[in-house]
């Protein structure tokens, strides 16, 4: 059902915190002109868990003006079901295509209650769903005994693997074949995820660098691995600052070096300074100098 290049977006906020639909629509036309197949709105990158219900409806609205058509996901990361639950049907009746799950971000479940809140909150929505499996972050792991029980429901279709073991994209299919597809949600295993059977990359970097990330999966499902795997060379360091605590203030800072889009975060989070800021800056502006020539690309292909 989704597959290709989906953006995890971040949450753009004006001066006095509210929501900057204008930014917003903006940096998400960009991505559907650089070929992404589709939005993921209110993630860990999002920052999810900052928005009220009704903030997460409005960007949803926002991403769905700007996606042309092309799938909207809404994120479900409450830390009560009941609450994820009511937040799954306004979401159904707002219009999302679907939803990514994420099965408990504060208390962490065992297998029955990881497969029950999934099965509950699924039903609730009603709508396709996409696991969000990320023990690093969430102390959850969706395991294939997991995946083996939430099968039999049809309304669970793929899984956003964040694992951050490499060995689990190949147990998954091995398990199940197609019966879910399984998009890579770790920017700096997408290669590799890609190249073991992988239809998609849930990819936080691409807000900052879209034609570049757009450019390797392409290339991959072409058969053109060594073109791929130069400019994920070139892309690696960049990729790595997806996995860290500081994701989102480092992703908007390379948005607001690469496409002129802002830092603002919601508190407790704040801008990155210091060190830190310096070493990310450095990075970004030394991928920017050293960026390669992309190949010509067919998107039929």
């Amino acid at each position: 059902m989704w597959n290709g290049v989906l953006p995890a977006v971040t949450t753009k906020f004006t001066t006095d915190d509210k929501l900057d639909h204008k930014e917003m629509e903006r940096c998400f036309g960009l991505y559907m002109d650089a070929g992404c197949d589709g939005l993921i709105v209110c993630g860990s990158l999002g920052e999810g868990p900052m928005l009220s219900h009704d903030e997460k409806l409005e960007v949803l609205a926002t991403a769905r003006a700007a996606a042309g058509g092309k799938p909207v996901l809404l994120t479900i990361n409450e830390a009560a079901t009941r609450d994820a639950q009511a937040l799954a049907k306004r979401a159904a009746k707002a219009g999302a295509d679907g939803l990514m799950i994420v099965p408990s971000p504060i208390y962490h479940t065992n297998d029955r209650e990881t497969v029950d809140t999934l099965n509950a909150v699924a039903s609730a929505g009603g709508l396709p769903v996409m696991i969000y499996s990320n023990r690093v972050a969430y102390r959850v792991d969706v395991t294939v005994p997991v995946m083996e029980e939430l099968a039999a429901n049809d309304l669970f279709v793929a899984i956003k693997e964040s694992s951050d073991d490499i060995r689990r994209t190949t147990e998954v299919i091995n398990a199940f074949g197609d019966r879910f597809d399984v998009l890579t949600g770790v920017d700096n295993l997408a290669f590799e995820a890609l190249a073991v059977g992988a239809v998609g990359w849930v990819a936080g970097l691409v807000t900052a660098f879209p034609r570049e990330t757009v450019a390797i999966y392409q290339l991959m499902k072409a058969g053109r691995s060594n073109e791929a795997l130069a400019i994920y060379r070139w892309f690696r360091p960049l990729l790595d600052l997806d996995v860290s605590t500081y994701l989102v203030q480092n992703i908007k800072l390379a948005e607001a070096i690469e496409i002129g889009s802002n830092e603002r975060v919601r508190m407790p989070r704040q801008p990155l300074a210091g060190a830190r800021r310096a070493e990310v800056e450095r990075i970004v502006r030394e991928a920017i100098n050293e960026r390669p020539a992309l190949p010509r690309l067919d998107r039929a292909a």
